[in-house]
């Protein structure tokens, strides 16, 4: 936040506290000042309905985003990047709640697909580089993403929109406004939408509904309050996993069976009995995944629970209070039909059930003043979180006697058949920021200052499971500076300079291929850990140019990270029994280069370029497995973001009509740790088209939208390392992205 209270005006190009003040020809895509960036509210509009709003982030400069499924119900097989860093290294919020680790069943924090309904997101920014001071959030170490909720309209009306597509794929969307209720302001809405769709290559479906309400409500003229709640329930259907050597031998189109019973029976008995009966589909005995080369099924279930009450009061013109209060609560089931088990009925296989709950609570306040050319801000964040997993085995039933158990449960039907592990934490987290905005001229703007965080988690392995990791750990940092100038030193032309230093604390997770702390197989490996461990601190650098016009704007920006003690864990074995060991690589060094073009040359049209470059590094002799041999990660490059992304596109629009075209490079990304085995590189490209034809009779804003989502049907690796990454080789840890797929909405308001 910058800028002066009642700055004189002056003929030289300022600087705005929030966004450029620049009229362009064309609608742009993205809004920018310094090292933050906003999504155009018309470009949210013209992605799928429905699809998760990390898409169009993932539009953005410098991003990457993927899904196995084009609506990104399906949090185990998509991900997004910015500039290197992943979706477990952002600071994310929605309305100021911190939403924080946006990994799939992750035990700090929820994906925003399961926090708010997409087309009730108004606005969705990203400051890249070291992310926004204030943000309250314990995951953002190279940028952060901010979501706020459409505010209730001033007028009653309601919003419906139907829409349709490949392999059954069905959402509705309905959103009621009070308007203003009395003479105080008082107004609200409530929303609904669910959404169905198949896979490609089976009938298995993934579900998905969400209410969404807010109310705003006006206390006197210097007080307002908002409420905001949102309930989610999804029961998804995970694509498979595969190895190179699977996508190899057998093609791109590897199923899991559901509902076909018998068909993973058939393998599972095969495996139980060395091959002596059972049977297996095509060309799977070729393959060194044999029988466990697909699941029976695969996926998750859940339910969300999240409420924000929001206070704002102008105590004095230049003295004004935020307070927010937030819940949340969790309860994920994910569920794999497993063939390496065998249940007590005589089955060859069972149904290995991961039980994850979060319940998280917390405040925010802080204070803002201004005086002559400074704009101060002080605040604090603070957040208990009470987590809980266990993963137990059940049985399933004999082929003909009894309906399997499958991802939605019951999960009990036919008995436990043994426990494997049960976990227990309690997190807190504190978070402190004071900051300067200093505005000295109309056009340069200073922002300075540094947010303090601790964080203790105390708990682990319960009764019963005594060998694994159990123990409190604490991440603290009391001087975390950040400095931020913005010059726009003539008219039109900008430049910035960001850096600042960050830490992530420790994460919790169970035995498993996680990188946390607790994440080991003994007690033992736990404490040599907890001894020398130390939690994640980047330096985070980014310089940048900015050239606007009403027919241009173009940008380029360089950053450099000095990454110290980043966790890796590195994977060997089963998918289903992972052995993993959790590495401190101690230091990493990052730098890249994003540039971009946008013309306008009419106002109807937009043209969009542009291109990023990325290299990482590890800088030190650290072993990535110590348990089998030595392999040094030093001189080894990330894996999983592409070195080069290009990315294009153009917008037309008149009077009703848009029309759209994407197309997005991705160079080759690195699989194993060694840099030994990679993924080939592929363009993404959609088109769409829609029209508003307005009012018609009673509706208004009747409008039809028709998209086509990977347009030149590419084949193309989405997810990677979902089971987490191998030291070297290949590893059954990658998803296929989403088949060519047309989708086609109805919309209309009253």
């Amino acid at each position: 936040m910058s800028g002066a209270h009642n700055v004189k005006k002056s003929n030289k190009a300022a600087v705005s506290r929030h966004s450029e003040e620049v009229e362009v020809a064309g609608s742009q895509r993205y809004m920018q000042t310094g090292s933050s960036m906003k999504v155009d509210s018309r470009i949210l509009q013209s992605e799928v309905p429905g699809q998760n709003i990390l898409k169009s982030l993932g539009q953005l400069p410098g991003t990457s985003y993927s899904s196995s499924d084009p609506l990104g119900i399906d949090g185990w097989s998509s991900s997004i990047h910015v500039r290197g860093f992943s979706q477990n290294q952002l600071g994310v919020t929605l309305d100021g709640i911190p939403l924080n680790d946006q990994t799939y069943a992750n035990l700090n924090g929820l994906n925003i697909n399961n926090a708010a309904i997409s087309d009730d997101i108004g606005r969705a920014s990203m400051s890249v580089g070291a992310g926004g001071l204030a943000v309250p959030s314990n995951s953002n170490l190279g940028g952060s993403m901010e979501m706020s909720i459409k505010d209730p309209s001033d007028k009653m009306g309601a919003k419906v929109s139907q829409g349709f597509g490949s392999y059954g794929m069905k959402r509705t969307y309905v959103r009621l406004d009070s308007g203003k209720l009395n003479h105080s302001g008082t107004k609200f809405f409530v929303s609904y939408a669910r959404a169905y769709e198949k896979k490609y290559n089976s009938s298995s479906p993934d579900f998905m509904q969400n209410v969404d309400a807010k109310i705003m409500q006006p206390l006197g003229e210097r007080v307002r309050a908002a409420l905001f709640f949102n309930w989610s329930n999804a029961e998804v259907w995970n694509y498979s996993d595969n190895s190179l050597e699977m996508l190899d031998k057998l093609g791109w189109r590897t199923a899991n069976f559901y509902p076909n019973y018998a068909g993973a029976y058939a393998a599972g008995l095969w495996g139980m009995t060395d091959g002596a009966q059972g049977s297996l589909p095509a060309g799977w005995q070729n393959v060194s995944t044999t029988y466990g080369t697909a699941f029976y099924d695969a996926g998750q279930a859940t339910v969300d629970y999240l409420t924000g009450l929001h206070l704002d009061a102008d105590i004095m013109d230049r003295l004004k209070w935020h307070g927010l209060l937030y819940g949340h609560k969790d309860d994920t089931h994910t569920v794999v039909g497993d063939p390496y088990d065998y249940s007590t009925t005589g089955a060859p296989l069972a149904e290995d059930v991961w039980h994850l709950q979060q319940q998280r609570g917390g405040f925010t306040t802080s204070f803002t003043y201004d005086y002559k050319k400074h704009h101060f801000e002080t605040g604090a964040w603070f957040e208990n979180n009470r987590q809980e997993t266990s993963f137990n085995i059940y049985n399933q039933p004999l082929l003909g006697q009894g309906t399997p158990v499958s991802v939605t449960g019951p999960y009990d039907r036919y008995g436990l058949l043994y426990s494997a592990y049960h976990y227990k934490w309690n997190t807190n987290t504190f978070q402190y920021h004071l900051m300067d905005t200093y505005t000295p001229f109309d056009n340069l703007r200073l922002t300075y200052g540094f947010k303090s965080m601790l964080q203790t988690t105390s708990g682990g392995a319960q009764a019963g499971f005594s060998n694994l990791a159990h123990g409190s750990m604490t991440s603290s940092a009391a001087f975390l500076p950040n400095v931020n100038l913005v010059w726009r030193f003539l008219p039109h032309h900008e430049l910035y300079f960001d850096v600042a230093e960050t830490m992530r604390p420790y994460s919790v997770a169970a035995k498993g291929s996680y990188t946390s702390p607790w994440g080991v197989s003994t007690q033992a490996l736990f404490n040599e850990n907890r001894s020398k461990l130390k939690p994640e601190k980047d330096w985070v650098y980014v310089v940048g140019y900015r050239y606007t016009s009403r027919k241009i704007v173009a940008s380029i920006a360089g950053y450099h990270a000095d990454i110290s003690h980043r966790l890796m864990s590195a994977s060997v074995g089963s998918i289903n029994n992972p052995v993993s060991t959790v590495i401190d690589t101690r230091k990493a060094s990052m730098y890249g280069v994003d540039a971009s073009i946008n013309y306008y040359p009419f106002k109807w049209l937009g043209i969009f370029n542009s291109i990023s470059y990325n290299h990482m590094t590890y800088g030190a002799h650290v072993n990535a497995c110590p348990l089998t041999g030595n392999c040094d990660m030093y001189g080894k490059k990330m894996v999983a973001y592409p070195s080069f992304i290009y990315k294009t596109g153009i917008d037309f629009h008149y009077h009703g009509f848009n029309a759209n075209f994407y197309a997005n490079y991705f160079s080759k990304r690195y699989y194993s740790l060694m840099n030994d085995t990679s993924v080939s590189p592929y363009w993404f490209t959609s088109a769409g088209a829609s029209y508003d034809f307005g009012r018609v009779s009673v509706l208004k804003n009747v409008k039809v939208n028709f998209t086509v989502y990977n347009l030149l049907n590419q084949k193309y690796i989405s997810m990677m390392g979902e089971n987490g990454f191998p030291v070297s080789g290949d590893y059954q840890s990658l998803q296929r992205g989403a088949v060519r797929e047309f989708f086609g909405t109805v919309s209309a308001s009253f």
